[in-house]
């Protein structure tokens, strides 16, 4: 008599039910993942802003505090002539990279990401040179 390898069909199917189960409670831990690493792509903006403008004001401060333009590495940032802090539109040239964050309109200031039922939103405050996160929708 011939010994047959391999596997029965109740034997698959309970594997396959198995992986399911797992699928269904990882999935809501996977979203909420994303979620968390949008959170985080989003301070990360922020930080950087908040760095920008501090470098663009301490540029201005010992050149003089004079002067609408500083230059930092190669880019030319509009700043406040009386205050020092990098324009709207001035952060956008300030900064290096916005980690895939879309500006709303030229020169605002304002990137947001979106990532399924979760949008981030940074926003630069040109007055102090701070920069605001606004979570939005689901984001855990």
């Amino acid at each position: 008599m011939r010994k047959q390898a391999g596997f029965t069909l109740v034997e698959l199917v309970v594997v396959i039910a198995v992986l399911g189960i797992l699928a269904a409670t990882a999935l809501p831990r996977f979203v909420n993942v994303q979620s968390s690493a949008l959170r985080a792509a989003g301070q990360g903006l922020q930080g950087s802003m908040r760095s920008a403008a501090n470098l663009a004001r301490a540029s201005w401060v010992a050149a003089g505090s004079t002067g609408s333009t500083v230059t930092m590495d190669t880019a030319t940032v509009a700043v406040s002539s009386t205050t020092g802090w990098p324009t709207a539109a001035g952060i956008t040239s300030a900064l290096q990279d916005t980690a895939g964050f879309t500006e709303a309109t030229a020169g605002s200031g304002s990137y947001s990401r979106t990532s399924g039922a979760c949008t981030i939103t940074v926003a630069y405050d040109p007055s102090n040179g701070n920069a605001t996160l606004t979570p939005s929708g689901t984001c855990t």
